[in-house]
C-alpha cells in the first residue's frame, strides 16, 4: 500500500510527505475492534510539501484555509481498505483544492425581443386586473 499519492496526472505526492497514525476504531468488528488498529488518520502537510508547484500551493493553501490536511477513516474494519479510503479522500481534497477557477461569465442584456415580449406580459396582465375592478 505504501507508495506515492497521485492527485492528478500533474502532481503527485510522494510517500515521505504523508504522515499515517493508526488507532482502534470504534466501529463494526466485535472482539476485534479492542485488539486492531484499524482506524486511519492521514496527514498531509500542505506548506512544507514540494509535489505542488508554488501556484497551485498558493490556491490550495487559500481554499482549504488550514496548511495542515488531516483525513480520518474507519469505516472499514481492515486497515488496508482504510487506508485506501483515506488516501482517495485526499487526492479527491487535493483535486478540489487545486482546480482552476471557472471562467468569469460575461454579463450580457437581454434581447430587444425579451424586453419586449416582458413588457407585452405586463399589460396583459394589468388589463385582465383591470378589468376585474368594479366600474
Amino acid at each position: 500500500m505504501p507508495g506515492p499519492l497521485v492527485v492528478n496526472d500533474a502532481v503527485v505526492i510522494p510517500d515521505a510527505e504523508l504522515v499515517w497514525r493508526f488507532s482502534r476504531s470504534s466501529g463494526p468488528g466485535g472482539q476485534g475492534v479492542n485488539t486492531t488498529d484499524s482506524r486511519v488518520e492521514l496527514s498531509f502537510d500542505l506548506e512544507a510539501s514540494t509535489a505542488l508547484p508554488p501556484a497551485l500551493k498558493a490556491r490550495a493553501l487559500d481554499r482549504l484555509g488550514t496548511a495542515t490536511i488531516t483525513i480520518a477513516a474507519s469505516e472499514y474494519r481492515s486497515q488496508l481498505r482504510n487506508r485506501e479510503a483515506a488516501c482517495q479522500r485526499l487526492a479527491q481534497r487535493l483535486r478540489e483544492a487545486i482546480a482552476p477557477p471557472p471562467k468569469r461569465r460575461r454579463p450580457t442584456k437581454p434581447s430587444r425581443g425579451s424586453v419586449e415580449r416582458r413588457i407585452a406580459a405586463k399589460k396583459q396582465r394589468a388589463d385582465l386586473k383591470r378589468l376585474r375592478r368594479d366600474p
